[in-house]
C-alpha cells in the first residue's frame, strides 16, 4: 500500500526530510548553527505557553550556600579544573535551587509520576553556574530535535485535552534509548517521596578544563545525605488525597525548622575523547556511566537553609540555562546539551523577558559587576556597567574608553573536531537495552512488582501495535520484564518476540556501522564515491 500521508514541512514550507537527527560534524558532533529546521522548531516549541513554563512549571525553590572541598575525589581539584567554585576550599558560594514536575501544570500535584527537575544556581565569584538537570540521571532522548516532539506525546491530547497512555507509548515504541528511563520511571523512583529525600544530575556530560588547558569529560550528581526515598503509586494516591503540594510544604517546613537538607555534589570523571573501548557513548545522556569504573567523586556539599520571601518574584521568575558556565566548566558535544543551552535562554528571554538577567534572583551576587553592551529591550531595570566614556555602547573603540576583552588564559583548550555534515544516527547502540535491564534486575522485588503493575495498568490502554512493540522492548531488556508486562495485560508475548528490529535502527544488542546517516548510507563511502 502506498504512504498518503502528507509530508512533514517546516513552517517556510519546505520539506522535512529527517526529523530524527541534528545536523553535526562528524557523528558525535558538535552541532551547527545553522540547523535552521531545529531551530525554527525549538523556538516554536519553547514559546507555545504563556505565561507558566512549557515544562517544569510546577515548582518549589530555597536559598543555600554551596561549600567546596577543593578536592575531586583524593586529588587536588586544580588537577582537573580552574573553576574557582571548585577550587577555594570553605568558601560559601551563595545558591538557589528549584525543583520541579516536568509535564504537568503550574498548579498540577506533587504526586505525579514524572521526573523531577533539580535546577541549581551558583551565584560564584565569578559570575553565575547553572546546573540544570533531574532527579533520574538519564533521559528520554539522545537528540534535542525531537524534545517537542516528546513533550508533545507526553502532555494532553490536544483534543481531548486528557494524557493518554497510548501517546507516551506510540512515541517511546519508536525510540529503544528511552525504555532505560522508562524503567526508571514507571518503577517508584518515578515519584520521589519528597525534594529532600532525592537524588540529582546534571544528566548531561560536560568537560572540566585545568589552566593547563587540558579537558576531561565529566558528569555531575546531587547525592542527599538525608537518603532517597520513593513512592508507590498507592502511596501516592493517598497523599494526594489530602495534598496536592506535598513536597513544597515538605521542604519549607524542615527549612523553618532549622532541619536543613543538604547533599554532597559529586563528580564522574572520564577521559575526553570517543571513548571506544565502550558499548556506549559517553555523551548519550540516555546512559549512566557505570560507577564501578567511573566512581562518584565527593567535591563539596550544598546546604539549603533560607526559603523564598516571595514566591512569584524567586520560583516563578528564577530562570536558568545549560549554556550559563564558568571558566573551568565546558561544553561538550552532547546532542541533548547543545540544543538545550539554545532552547533554555531562549524560553527565559520569551516567558521573562529580555531582560530576565537583571532580577535579583537572576542576577550575579552583589560583588559581581555587570559590564555589557546589552541595552534597552522591554521592561529593562537598570543599564549594565560601561567603560568611561558611556556613549561608546560598542566594542572595540580606538578611543579606548568603552568595554574590554578579558586576558585570554595562559593555556585553552582547543578541541580537534573533523568529520563530513550530515544527520547522524547514534551507531554505539549495544546498551540501549542492556543498561534497561540492569536498572530493572537492580530494583528490589516490591520496587519491581510496582513497576510491572504501573506498565500493565499503561499497556491496557494502549492499542496492540504500541502494545506489541512496547513488550518486544522489555523483552529485549530483560525476558522477565517482558514476560510479566505481557501476562499481566493479557498481551501474546510471542507475536511480540516475532516483530522484526524498527526499521533503520540497530537490532537490539548490536551497533550500526559508525559515521552512519540518518538514511542509511556510510560517511566514508559517500565521501569515496
Amino acid at each position: 500500500m502506498s504512504d498518503q500521508r502528507p509530508i512533514l514541512t517546516t513552517r517556510q514550507g519546505h520539506p522535512v526530510r529527517d526529523n530524527q537527527s541534528t545536523r553535526t560534524v562528524g557523528e558525535r558532533g558538535p552541532a551547527t548553527l545553522e540547523n535552521y529546521q531545529f531551530i525554527e522548531k525549538i523556538t516554536h516549541f519553547d514559546r507555545e505557553r504563556i505565561p507558566e513554563r512549557v515544562v517544569h512549571a510546577r515548582g518549589a525553590g530555597a536559598h543555600g550556600y554551596f561549600e567546596a572541598y577543593g578536592k575531586i575525589g583524593n586529588e587536588p581539584a586544580s588537577k582537573y579544573t580552574r573553576a574557582r567554585v571548585l577550587n577555594e576550599t570553605g568558601v560559601r558560594t551563595p545558591m538557589f535551587v528549584r525543583f520541579s514536575t516536568v509535564a504537568g501544570a503550574k498548579e498540577s500535584p506533587e504526586t505525579e509520576r514524572d521526573p523531577r527537575g533539580f535546577a541549581v544556581k551558583f551565584k560564584t565569584v565569578d559570575g553565575n553556574w547553572d546546573l540544570v538537570g533531574n532527579n533520574l540521571k538519564v533521559f528520554f532522548i539522545r537528540d534535542a530535535i525531537k524534545f517537542p516532539d516528546m513533550i508533545h506525546a507526553f502532555k494532553p491530547d490536544p483534543v481531548t485535552n486528557r494524557q493518554e497512555a497510548w501517546r507516551f507509548f506510540d512515541f517511546v515504541a519508536q525510540h529503544p534509548e528511552a525504555i532505560h528511563m522508562v524503567t526508571h520511571l514507571k518503577s517508584p523512583w518515578g515519584i520521589p517521596a519528597n525534594y529532600r529525600e532525592m537524588e540529582g544530575s546534571g544528566v548531561n556530560t560536560y568537560k572540566l578544563v585545568n589552566d593547563q588547558g587540558e579537558a576531561v569529560l565529566c558528569k555531575f550528581h546531587w547525592e542527599p545525605k538525608q537518603g532517597v526515598r520513593n513512592l508507590t503509586s498507592a502511596q501516592a494516591s493517598e497523599i494526594q488525597a489530602k495534598d496536592v503540594g506535598h513536597a513544597t510544604r515538605d521542604l519549607y517546613d524542615n527549612i523553618k525548622a532549622g532541619n536543613f537538607p543538604e547533599w554532597e555534589f559529586c563528580l564522574q570523571i572520564m577521559p575526553d575523547g570517543p571513548n571506544d573501548h565502550l558499548s556506549f557513548d559517553p555523551l548519550d545522556d540516555t546512559k549512566l556511566w557505570p560507577v564501578d569504573q567511573f566512581p562518584l567523586l565527593p567535591v563539596g556539599r550544598m546546604v539549603l537553609d533560607r526559603v523564598p520571601d516571595n514566591f512569584f518574584a524567586e520560583v516563578e521568575q528564577s530562570a536558568f540555562g545549560t549554556g550559563v558556565l564558568v571558566d573551568g566548566i565546558d561544553f561538550s558535544d552532547d546532542k541533548m546539551l547543545q540544543g538545550r543551552t539554545l532552547s533554555y535562554s531562549d524560553t527565559q528571554r520569551y516567558r521573562v523577558g529580555a531582560n530576565y538577567l537583571q532580577l535579583p534572583i537572576n542576577a550575579p551576587q552583589p560583588g559581581v559587576k555587570v559590564y555589557s553592551n546589552q541595552r534597552d529591550g522591554q521592561m529593562t531595570y537598570g543599564v549594565d556597567g560601561t567603560g568611561p566614556n558611556r556613549h561608546i555602547n560598542y566594542e572595540p573603540s580606538t578611543l579606548a574608553e568603552g568595554l574590554r576583552e578579558a586576558p585570554k588564559p595562559a593555556k585553552d583548550y582547543h578541541q580537534p573536531v573533523s568529520g563530513n555534515l550530515g544527520r547522524y544516527q547514534t551507531s554505539r547502540t549495544e546498551d540501549d537495552y542492556t543498561q534497561a535491564g540492569i536498572r530493572y534486575r537492580s530494583f528490589a522485588d516490591w520496587e519491581r512488582e510496582d513497576l510491572i503493575a504501573n506498565l500493565v495498568a499503561d499497556m491496557k490502554q494502549c492499542p496492540e501495535p504500541i502494545q506489541l512493540r512496547m513488550v518486544w522492548h522489555f523483552w529485549h531488556a530483560d525476558e522477565d520484564y517482558g514476560r510479566r508486562v505481557a501476562e499481566g495485560a493479557g498481551i501474546d508475548l510471542e507475536k511480540a518476540k516475532a516483530l522484526p528490529p524498527l526499521p533503520g535502527r540497530a537490532a537490539p544488542g548490536k551497533r550500526l556501522t559508525p559515521e552512519t546517516y540518518t538514511d542509511g548510507s556510510q560517511a566514508h563511502k559517500v565521501a569515496a564515491e
